[in-house]
């Protein structure tokens, strides 16, 4: 991704259709080397999170949560480096795409402090789940690192009013 090339989009929404409880150390998810991928209306991914840091095209992802399935209520672009919120909750930032379990459905990466599952955040079907654009001049780009000023951490957000 040429952040100079990349302009605003819109954001990508959607609802969780299945919540999903576990976490493993062994998973063995490969990133993909796409940056961004392109989603349609009524497709269903998967959504993972991971502590992991590794950008490259085929790291090994093994490190990981589970939070569920997620029904796109609308089309778009999600990239990395995307903002992803479930309810009022800031899960983390989209690290990359595995393509595993393709033509069925993506697993969406979400890089966060810690892995999480849906049960670790009380997640309930028919949440809202958003991919949003990254700071601007860093959606294609991946986020900062462990440790790094500015690092999303999975919290509770006060609702919007």
């Amino acid at each position: 991704m040429n952040p100079a090339e990349d302009g605003p989009k819109r954001v990508v929404r959607g609802s969780l259709v299945k919540v999903l409880v576990h976490h493993r150390t062994d998973r063995g998810m490969r990133l993909e080397e796409h940056a961004a991928r392109c989603v349609r209306r009524g497709e269903v991914h998967e959504l993972v999170t991971t502590d992991q840091w590794d950008p490259r095209s085929g790291a090994r992802i093994d490190r990981v949560g589970f939070l569920g399935f997620a029904e796109l209520v609308c089309g778009g672009v999600i990239d990395r480096g995307d903002l992803v919120r479930i309810g009022d909750t800031r899960v983390g930032t989209v690290l990359g795409f595995d393509a595993c379990h393709l033509p069925n459905h993506y697993n969406i990466l979400i890089h966060a402090a810690r892995p999480v599952s849906g049960r670790d955040l009380g997640l309930r079907p028919e949440t809202v789940v958003t991919f949003v654009q990254g700071r601007a001049g860093e959606h294609g780009t991946v986020p900062a690192p462990p440790g790094a000023e500015g690092h999303l951490v999975a919290h509770r957000m006060a609702p919007a009013r």
